[in-house]
């Protein structure tokens, strides 16, 4: 099965910069991708969608707070972490980026330590399903990092969006989601994939889980849940 990776899209114009945290973040086993502006960053979010943006603040083609309100002000991203990663340090300027709708805020120079422990708390904190923590529901276990599930102590082959949907639910149980919030944060709002689709994807998913199958629950004109209730 393909690796199921954290996507980081990292909008800075400095190469070294952009050298060093592409490594730090690679060391971290996150995926990543970089642009140097606005624009280009505006253009991939239009193609692919990452679980977290890395911006700094001086671009050559606009401000990065431009941007920022601008991700702030689109439905399709409202909610996806933003970490400023700039010079500006300031007192005014955290509040400014923090005010303009940046999750957090880190300056340079800073330490890959502290911003791979930073993102990893923002990962945990906004989108759970992409933390790299091991999950637990029932006698399913499934490890992020290594991209397994295990039922009973036994590793069950699994498929990548069957895996992918599993994941989802067990970062967020006991909440009901319909077709199209799981078409949107399970596979991204730009891929086309018909709602019942998600129908198929749930009934390979029961069979994967086999005697577990019963944590995966139908909610009439809702949708899915997963639920040990």
């Amino acid at each position: 099965m393909a690796a199921d990776k954290t996507t980081i899209l990292i909008v800075e114009d400095e190469p070294a910069i952009v050298e060093l945290v592409t490594y730090t973040l690679k060391a971290a086993g996150w995926n990543t991708f970089s642009v140097n502006n606005t624009a280009e960053a505006w253009d991939f979010l239009q193609h692919r969608t990452p679980q977290l943006i890395l911006l700094d603040w001086m671009l050559p083609d606009q401000s990065g707070l431009r941007l920022l309100s601008k991700i702030r002000s689109d439905r399709h991203f409202n909610e996806m972490p933003v970490i400023m990663l700039t010079a500006k340090s300031m007192e005014e300027d955290k509040i400014a980026g923090l005010d303009h709708g940046a999750d957090d805020y880190v300056t340079k120079p800073f330490s890959p330590r502290e911003l791979t422990a930073r993102i990893k708390a923002m990962l945990r904190r906004k989108s759970p399903e992409h933390a790299q923590g091991t999950l637990a529901a029932g006698s399913i276990i499934l490890d992020p990092v290594s991209c397994t599930v295990k039922i009973s102590d036994q590793k069950v082959e699994i498929g990548h969006a069957e895996y992918k949907l599993l994941k989802f639910f067990m970062a967020h149980p006991e909440r009901v989601f319909s077709r199209s919030q799981l078409l949107d944060k399970v596979w991204g709002d730009h891929v086309v994939i018909e709602e019942r689709t998600v129908d198929v994807h749930v009934l390979r998913l029961r069979k994967v889980l086999k005697n577990a199958e019963g944590l995966i629950k139908t909610v009439r004109s809702v949708g899915y849940m997963l639920s040990e209730k």
